[in-house]
């Protein structure tokens, strides 16, 4: 059994519907459970309802609008379904009534509960395109699968009790091939309420299901070729990662590079599952994979470029030492925060920081401010390569002053700013 999953680029109009079933007949022999995200641009819809909804204004539009665009969706991919464009209608129903009461909890708890319709919907409407075109699926709401806590937006999965819900999934299937299209992003808490999983939560989904079924491999599709060792909308000749271990990819993950989340590979990791990153466009492309191999790893290498940073000095003002009873301090206000560290250097007075210049981090400053002296430089890029050479690192800093320059074996990094 192989679990696919279909990001919002995919589905976004009855075109990326039909791609998906094309993609499928070439896997006209394999058990699927199908993990599809919300149409593209839903989930910025739902979020604009969630806001109207939390400060009292009018969403109505706005969602006669989404049911217009899958209604009409649906009309082209599987005109003669009556009972799914029923079954649409319903879940449109479900979010009025959620609308019309008034708020009584916090917002992340309405988030997940209005954001998740946007799986639910396009799941729907795959599932109908795919039952026309003649790959009989069964659709499973993945909140009957996924149980997690209640930490909204952020859920946490309950490993267990996700497992034994999980147990004869496949024989939800109308026939063999079994063929299950479920949602990403999205669970459930025991008290029965919608939860979603966060940053690159489809993709989660994916691997939860491949994990809690043993699956032979994960393949998410994309509308590019594979990962590549740098963003390929910035620089020109990058090149495709075609093997790259679970550790590499975490890694490149933590400095920045937009591959998969660790939340992701985590699970995977465990059950020694691989991951293939592959074109929905091009399925004869090789695209990417992720497993244990670190063959591979250090063969080409990987730059990732964050720009908008703040370099950030915080100083004693008796000078005195930077010790761990400063760092505790600091630290704690990072989190109160919620400011992401993305790289630090301590001498004996000064501990400096990189971070994402935004509204928090500007906030940050000036409470440290209350303690401590502090510096910044604005405008700042830090750049990360891993596996280096001297030309890459030549490249990617010439023009420009470094401010900090750390390495190890395996890692070079520079915050940089413009001369």
């Amino acid at each position: 059994m192989k679990v696919f999953k279909f990001g919002g680029a995919s589905v976004k109009d009855a075109a990326g519907v039909r791609n998906v079933a094309e993609v499928l007949k070439h896997f006209s022999l394999d058990d699927l459970i199908v993990v599809v995200s919300a149409m593209g641009k839903t989930t910025n819809a739902l979020e604009e309802v969630v806001w109207a909804y939390t400060y009292g204004r009018d969403a109505s539009a706005k969602v006669d609008e989404l049911e217009s665009r899958h209604l009409l969706v649906l009309g082209e991919v599987a005109p003669d379904d009556a009972a799914s464009r029923t079954a649409l209608e319903d879940q449109f129903h479900a979010l009025r009534s959620i609308l019309e009461q008034p708020l009584s909890q916090e917002v992340d708890h309405y988030y997940d509960q209005i954001v998740a319709f946007g799986e639910l919907w396009s799941t729907l409407v795959v599932s109908a395109h795919l039952n026309a075109a003649g790959i009989t699926n069964g659709w499973v709401d993945a909140r009957t699968i996924i149980r997690t806590d209640a930490r909204y937006r952020a859920a946490n999965v309950d490993w267990d009790v996700s497992a034994q819900q999980a147990h004869g999934l496949l024989e939800k299937a109308p026939k063999k091939p079994s063929r299950i299209v479920t949602q990403g992003f999205i669970g459930r808490t025991k008290h029965g309420s919608t939860t979603t999983l966060g940053r690159e939560g489809s993709d989660f989904s994916a691997a939860i299901f491949a994990y809690l079924l043993d699956a032979e491999s994960v393949t998410i599709w994309k509308d590019v070729p594979g990962m590549f060792n740098a963003d390929p909308n910035r620089f020109p000749n990058t090149r495709l990662l075609e093997h790259i271990s679970y550790k590499e990819a975490i890694e490149l993950s933590y400095f920045g590079a937009s591959v998969i989340h660790p939340r992701t590979l985590q699970p995977l990791q465990r059950k020694h599952i691989p991951l293939y990153v592959r074109s929905f466009i091009d399925l004869k492309a090789p695209g990417s994979a992720i497993s244990e191999a670190t063959d591979h790893d250090t063969l080409i290498p990987s730059f990732i470029v964050k720009p908008n940073q703040l370099l950030v000095s915080v100083t004693p003002r008796d000078l005195s030492f930077i010790v761990e009873e400063n760092l505790g301090e600091i630290f704690k206000l990072f989190a109160k925060r919620n400011v992401r560290i993305d790289l630090m250097q301590n001498s004996a007075v000064a501990f400096t920081v990189a971070v994402e210049d935004t509204p928090r981090s500007r906030a940050l400053i000036e409470e440290l401010r209350n303690d401590y002296e502090v510096l910044y430089n604005d405008g700042c890029e830090l750049v990360t390569v891993r596996h280096f050479d001297e030309p890459t690192l030549a490249v990617l800093t010439e023009g420009k002053r470094i401010l900090i320059e750390q390495r190890s074996r395996a890692t070079a990094r520079y915050v940089t700013k413009a001369v």
